[in-house]
C-alpha cells in the first residue's frame, strides 16, 4: 500500500509530486496497472528520510549534488559498519531496505507524463546518484583489487543499479507509451551516469533499446538512441565490419544507428544521435552528412556543436571543409550561417594560430591573437588558390572572418613588405579585407583608405607581378614538350586578386587613374594573357574610363584597338579581315589552299611535305586561336557597356568587322563566340535583336546541347531587355509560335538535363515579368513539375518550386491563368500515373489537387484589388474582404470536366474532391456563384460521384453555394434602400442615414465570412501533410 509520507506532509500535495500517494493515484491509467507494487509494510524513518530527499529534488535541479550526497550518506548508513556518536542510537537498515525503497520512488515516476517537468528533474537527479554513488565505491575498493580483478567489482551501487533494471527493462515493451517512455528514459539515463555495468545485463538493455528505437513514438525512440549511442562506444571494429543482419542481437548496433541517423522521419531523433554518437573514422562521414539535413536546428547542432567539439580541423580531408563551409556559410537558415561563421574565424583559426606559435612552452591566448602565419595557414587549409574563384567559397568564408574579428581587423597592416612578398594567400587577405570595408559605407571604407596602398602604388605592384606571369608563361611556350614547365597557377592568382582590389578603388586621382590607365591598356595587348585575367583587365578599364556616354566610347575605342594589336603581334603578315565577305580566314579553307601548292610540288621529298603539312597545320590552329582570344576580348567589352550600339561608332566597327564575320565562320569554335557576342549587341540594339531572332531560334533547333543552352539564354536575355518584340501589336505571331515551339521543345529535353534546366528558368523568368503568357507553356511547366523523369534534375525541381507559388500569388490574373489549366493539369497527370510502370513512383493526385488549390486561392495574393483595399481615419490600409472568383473559375472549370462524357474514375473522383475543397467567399460575383451552383445542382443530378467520399463532396459544396448565393441576394437587397445615396459597399454615404448604415455595415462584417466550404482547403491540407512532394 501507499507510504505515509504524504499523510504526514505539512504542506498540501501538489500534482508535481513524485513521492506523494495521492498525486500518483490520479496519474495511473489501466495499462500501468502492469507494474507490480508489492506489500510496502509501515512507514519508516529510512522511507521518510529517502521520501524527503526524492520530493526535493523534484522542485529544482540547483541542488542535486548536495542531495546526491545526502543519500549517499544514507546508502552508507545501511551499506557500510559506520560508527555512530556516543549517546545515539539510531534505527538499523539494510542495504535491501535502502534498494527497495529507491526502487519504489523510481516505480512511482513511471506513471508521470513528459509534459511534467519533475519527472525530467527526477530522472536527471537518479542518475546523479548513481554516478556519484559508483565513485564512492569504486575509491573505498582497495587499490589491488581494482586491479586484480578483471570485471566489474560488485559494489553496493552496482547492486542498486542492478535492482532498478530488473525492474525497468520489462516494463520496455508495456502498452502505455507514458510507462515505456520514463522506463526508456530511465534505463539510458542509467547507461549514461555509469561508466561500466554487469555483462548479464548489457544483452538485455541492448535488446530492450534496439526495439525501443522502432517505437512509434518520436519522443521514445530519442531515449532509446540516447542509451544506444552510449552502449555503440564498445562496439569492436570486428563487430562494425560484420555483415548486415535482421537479427537485433548479432547484427552491428553502429549500423542500425547510423541507418536511424539517414532514414528516421523525426529531426529529434536525428540530433539526438548526432550529438551521441562516437566520434570514429567509420561514423564521422554519417555526422557530417547531417550538414545537409531538412531541419534547421539539426544543421545549426553541426556547426556550433559537433564541429566545434571535433578538434584539430585539419584532420579533415580538404574536400569536406570546402564542402562543409560551403554548405553552411550558403544555408538557408541565417542561425545556421552564424553559426558556420564563428567556426571559421573562431575555432578554426585558434587551431591554426595556435600551432603558429607553438614552441617550447605553450602559447598564450595573447601570444596567439591575432596572427597573420596562422590566417595565411588556414586559407591554406581550405585551398584558396581555387576556391577564392567562380563559385567558390573563401570570399564568403572571409568577410565572416572579417565581420566577426575586429582585433585581426585593426592589427595587419599592409605595409611594403608585405606587397614585395606577396603569396596567394596574403594577397586573398588584403583583397577580402578590401572588399569588405568597401561593402560597409563609413568606418570601415575609411580603414580600407588607411591600410591600402593608393592607386599609383598598387599600379607599381600590379605591373610587377604582371611582368613576372607574362616572362613565366613566354618561358614556358618556349620550351619543348620533353621539358618540365613551371606551374603559374599561383602567379595567376597573385594578378586577379590585385585586379579585384584595383577594381574596388577610386580612381578620383588624376595621377594615379592615367598610371593605371596605360598599364591596363598596355596589359589588355598581350596575347599570353590568360582568359580571366584579360576579363578582369577590361572590366577594371570600364571603371577607369568612367559610365557616361564619353566614358564608353573612350573605353570601346582602347579595346578595339588592343584587339587590332593582339592580331598584329601574332600575325603581322595576316590582316583581321581580307577577304571580300569580311569573314575571317577558316583553317580549312586555308588548309584547301594549300594542297595545290604542294601538289606542284611532286619533285619534293616526303619528309618536306609532312613537314609543310604540319606547318600549315599549326598555322591553321594559331589563327582559330587569335580569333577566339580578340573575340574574347569583344566579348568582355560588350558585357560593360550600357550604351545604344548605333551611337558608338567603335561597337558598330566591332560588329561589322569582328562579331559578324565570326557568326559566318566555318569553325564551331569561333562560330559559337561570335554568337555570344551578336546576342551582347542585339541587348544594344532592338533593331539589330528583331533582325537575327530567327537565326537565334536556328541555332536551337539545329545546334548541339551546349549551342542550345546558349540560345536559350540570349533569347531570354534580348526578350526581357525588349520585352515589346513579343508583346506590342506589331508582333509577329509567328514569331511567337516559334518562340513557344523552341521553350515548349526544351522543357521536353529530358534526355538533356541542361537544355532543359536553361528553358525551365529562362521561361519562368519571361512570364513572371509577362512577356510570356502562353496557357499552354504554364501547363507544361506544371506538368513537368510533378513529373517523375524530372526528379532527379534539381535546377529543374528548384527553379519551379520557386517560381509557381511566387506566379500565382503575385497576380490575379496569373492565378486566372493557372485555374484554366488546373483540369488539364490534373488529366494529364492522371494519364501519367497510369502509364508507369511497376515500381516507379509518382505524387499522388491528392497532392497534386491540394497545391493547385493554394496557388489558386485569392486570400494568399499579395497585392490585393483595388476594391478590396479600404481605409480607415488615419489612412492606414485594411483589406475587408477576398473577391474569391478565381477558386469559382475553377471550380466551374472542373465540373465541366467531370461531367464530360469519357472522363476516367479517378480523373472525375479527383475532381470532384477539389471542388469540395474550394474557398467560396459570400462577397464574389453573383454571376459566378449563380453559375458554379447550378454546375453543382447538374452534377449531382447526373450522379456523377459514385462513392461516398464523392458525394459527400459534392453536397457539402452544393450547400457552401446556396449558403453564399443567399448572402449575395441579401447583401444586394439590404444596398437597395430607399434612403441610401449610394449602395453598402460605395464610396459615400448620406449623412442621415450614418447610424443606420453603420448598423449595416456590422451586420454585413458579420455576413461577411468564408462559408463553411472555406476551412476545407486547410484541413485537407492538414490531413495530407505526410504526403510528400
Amino acid at each position: 500500500m501507499p507510504g505515509r509520507v504524504s499523510a504526514r506532509s505539512s504542506s498540501t500535495s501538489q500534482a508535481t509530486h513524485i513521492v506523494s500517494s495521492q498525486n500518483l493515484s490520479t496519474r495511473r491509467t489501466a495499462a500501468s496497472s502492469r507494474i507490480e507494487i508489492p506489500d510496502e509494510g509501515p512507514s519508516t524513518s529510512l522511507r521518510t528520510r529517502i521520501c524527503e530527499i526524492f520530493k526535493d529534488a523534484q522542485r529544482s535541479s540547483a541542488g542535486h549534488r548536495k542531495l546526491a550526497t545526502s543519500l549517499r550518506k544514507v546508502q552508507e548508513a545501511c551499506c557500510y559498519e559506520i560508527p555512530h556518536a556516543q549517546g545515539k542510537v539510531q534505527e538499523k537498515f539494510e542495504e535491501d531496505d535502502f534498494n527497495l525503497e529507491v526502487a519504489r520512488c523510481v516505480i512511482r515516476l513511471l506513471c508521470v507524463k513528459k509534459s511534467e517537468s519533475v519527472g525530467d528533474r527526477i530522472v536527471h537527479f537518479l542518475g546523479t546518484f548513481l554516478r556519484r554513488a559508483s565513485e564512492k565505491d569504486i575509491a573505498l575498493l582497495p587499490e589491488e583489487q581494482v586491479e586484480e580483478k578483471q570485471t566489474l567489482p560488485e559494489t553496493p551501487s552496482t547492486r542498486l543499479t542492478a535492482h532498478i533494471l530488473s525492474i525497468l527493462l520489462p516494463l520496455l515493451d508495456s502498452k502505455e507509451k507514458v510507462v515505456r517512455f520514463r522506463a526508456t528514459q530511465l534505463v539510458a539515463q542509467v547507461i549514461n551516469s555509469l561508466d561500466s555495468i554487469e555483462d548479464e545485463y548489457y544483452q538485455l538493455i541492448r535488446t530492450g533499446l534496439l526495439k525501443r528505437m522502432r517505437d512509434k513514438e518520436p519522443t521514445i525512440r530519442v531515449q532509446a538512441v540516447l542509451g544506444l549511442g552510449r552502449l555503440a562506444g564498445n562496439e569492436t571494429e570486428e563487430d562494425q565490419e560484420e555483415p548486415a543482419s535482421d537479427d537485433d542481437d548479432t547484427s552491428s548496433l553502429l549500423r542500425k544507428l547510423l541507418e536511424v541517423l539517414q532514414n528516421d522521419s523525426s529531426a529529434d531523433v536525428r540530433r539526438s544521435l548526432l550529438l551521441n554518437l562516437p566520434l570514429t573514422p567509420t561514423t564521422l562521414p554519417f555526422l557530417l552528412e547531417r550538414a545537409r539535413d531538412v531541419d534547421p536546428a539539426i544543421r545549426r547542432a553541426l556547426y556550433s556543436r559537433l564541429l566545434p567539439a571535433l578538434g584539430d580541423f585539419r584532420h579533415l580531408s580538404l574536400s569536406m571543409r570546402e564542402k562543409l563551409l560551403r554548405w553552411g556559410l550558403r544555408d538557408r537558415d541565417e542561425t545556421v550561417r552564424k553559426a558556420t561563421g564563428r567556426l571559421f574565424s573562431q575555432r578554426w583559426i585558434e587551431d591554426c594560430a595556435a600551432s603558429a606559435t607553438a614552441g617550447e612552452s605553450k602559447p598564450t591566448a595573447e601570444d596567439i591573437f591575432p596572427n597573420l602565419d596562422g590566417l595565411l595557414e588556414l586559407l591554406e587549409r581550405i585551398d584558396v588558390v581555387n576556391s577564392a574563384t567562380g563559385s567558390g567559397i573563401a570570399t564568403e568564408a572571409m568577410r565572416e572572418f572579417w565581420s566577426e574579428r575586429q582585433d585581426y581587423r585593426h592589427a595587419f597592416i599592409f605595409d611594403d613588405a608585405f606587397w614585395d612578398r606577396l603569396t596567394p594567400e596574403s594577397v586573398f587577405v588584403a583583397r577580402s579585407f578590401n572588399d569588405f570595408c568597401k561593402e560597409e559605407t563609413g568606418t570601415f571604407e575609411l580603414l580600407a583608405e588607411e591600410k591600402m596602398p593608393e592607386v599609383t602604388k598598387l599600379a607599381f605592384f600590379l605591373q610587377r607581378y604582371t611582368n613576372d606571369l607574362v616572362n613565366r608563361m613566354r618561358y614556358n611556350n618556349a620550351m619543348t614538350e620533353s621539358e618540365e614547365q613551371e606551374d603559374t597557377v599561383e602567379k595567376e592568382f597573385i594578378v586577379e586578386q590585385l585586379l579585384h582590389i584595383a577594381k574596388a578603388l577610386d580612381y578620383t586621382d588624376e595621377i594615379g587613374r592615367r598610371k593605371m590607365f596605360s598599364l591596363l591598356r598596355e596589359t589588355l595587348a598581350i596575347e599570353e594573357l590568360p582568359e580571366e585575367i584579360t576579363r578582369l583587365v577590361v572590366d577594371v578599364l570600364s571603371g577607369v574610363c568612367g559610365s557616361e556616354a564619353a566614358g564608353e566610347r573612350e573605353f570601346c575605342g582602347i579595346v578595339l584597338e588592343a584587339i587590332a594589336e593582339v592580331h598584329d603581334n601574332v600575325a603581322p603578315d595576316e590582316p583581321l579581315a581580307d577577304n571580300n565577305d569580311g569573314s575571317f580566314h577558316s583553317a580549312r579553307s586555308e588548309l584547301s589552299d594549300s594542297t595545290p601548292t604542294k601538289a606542284r610540288s611532286g619533285g619534293s621529298a616526303n619528309a618536306a611535305k609532312d613537314d609543310n603539312s604540319e606547318m600549315v597545320e599549326a598555322k591553321a590552329v594559331r589563327e582559330i586561336m587569335i580569333n577566339i582570344k580578340c573575340l574574347h576580348i569583344a566579348q568582355c567589352m560588350l558585357e560593360n557597356v550600357e550604351g545604344s550600339l548605333q551611337q558608338n561608332i567603335h561597337l558598330v566597327t566591332t560588329l561589322n568587322n569582328l562579331v559578324v564575320p565570326a557568326v559566318r565562320s566555318h569553325e564551331a569554335p569561333i562560330r559559337e563566340r561570335g554568337l555570344l557576342c551578336l546576342g551582347l549587341c542585339c541587348l544594344l540594339d532592338k533593331a539589330l535583336a528583331d533582325e537575327n531572332l530567327t537565326l537565334f531560334l536556328h541555332c536551337f533547333t539545329k545546334g548541339h546541347d551546349a549551342l542550345q543552352v546558349s540560345a536559350l539564354h540570349i533569347l531570354c536575355d534580348i526578350f526581357t531587355t525588349h520585352s515589346n518584340l513579343l508583346t506590342a501589336e506589331t508582333a509577329d505571331p509567328a514569331l511567337h509560335r516559334s518562340l513557344y515551339r523552341v521553350f515548349s521543345r526544351g522543357l521536353k529535353a529530358a534526355h538533356a538535363p541542361e537544355v532543359q534546366s536553361a528553358a525551365t528558368t529562362a521561361l519562368c523568368k519571361l512570364m513572371l515579368t509577362s512577356v510570356v503568357e502562353d496557357e499552354d507553356l504554364l501547363k507544361q511547366l506544371v506538368t513537368l513539375f510533378f513529373d517523375p523523369a524530372t526528379k532527379d534534375n534539381a535546377a529543374v525541381i528548384q527553379a519551379l518550386s520557386y517560381f509557381l507559388p511566387v506566379f500565382c500569388h503575385s497576380k490575379r490574373e496569373n492565378m486566372e491563368k493557372m485555374a484554366a489549366v488546373a483540369a488539364a493539369v490534373v488529366h494529364t497527370h492522371v494519364n501519367l500515373a497510369d502509364e508507369l510502370e511497376e515500381g516507379e513512383e509518382v505524387v499522388s493526385a491528392t497532392t497534386v489537387a491540394n497545391m493547385l488549390l493554394d496557388w489558386t486561392d485569392t486570400r494568399k495574393l499579395v497585392a490585393q484589388d483595388v476594391a478590396v483595399v479600404t481605409y480607415n481615419g488615419a489612412r492606414d490600409t485594411e483589406v475587408k474582404g477576398t473577391n474569391g472568383d478565381v477558386h469559382l473559375t475553377l471550380a466551374e472549370t472542373l465540373l465541366e470536366r467531370a461531367m464530360t462524357y469519357g472522363c476516367p474514375k479517378e480523373e472525375r473522383k479527383t475532381l470532384v474532391n477539389m471542388v469540395g475543397k474550394i474557398c467560396i467567399i459570400s462577397n464574389s460575383s453573383r454571376e459566378k456563384l449563380q453559375t458554379v451552383t447550378d454546375l453543382a445542382t447538374e452534377a449531382m443530378d447526373a450522379k456523377i460521384a459514385t462513392d461516398t467520399t464523392t458525394r459527400n463532396a459534392l453536397n457539402k459544396i452544393h450547400q457552401a453555394l446556396c449558403n453564399a448565393l443567399g448572402e449575395a441576394d441579401s447583401v444586394g437587397r439590404s444596398a437597395e434602400g430607399p434612403n441610401a445615396n449610394e449602395t453598402v459597399a460605395g464610396h459615400r454615404l448620406g449623412t442621415e442615414d450614418i447610424s443606420d448604415v453603420e448598423g449595416t455595415l456590422l451586420k454585413l462584417e458579420e455576413k461577411r465570412t468564408v462559408t463553411p466550404g472555406q476551412d476545407a482547403l486547410v484541413d485537407e491540407l492538414l490531413l495530407d501533410e505526410n504526403e510528400d512532394l
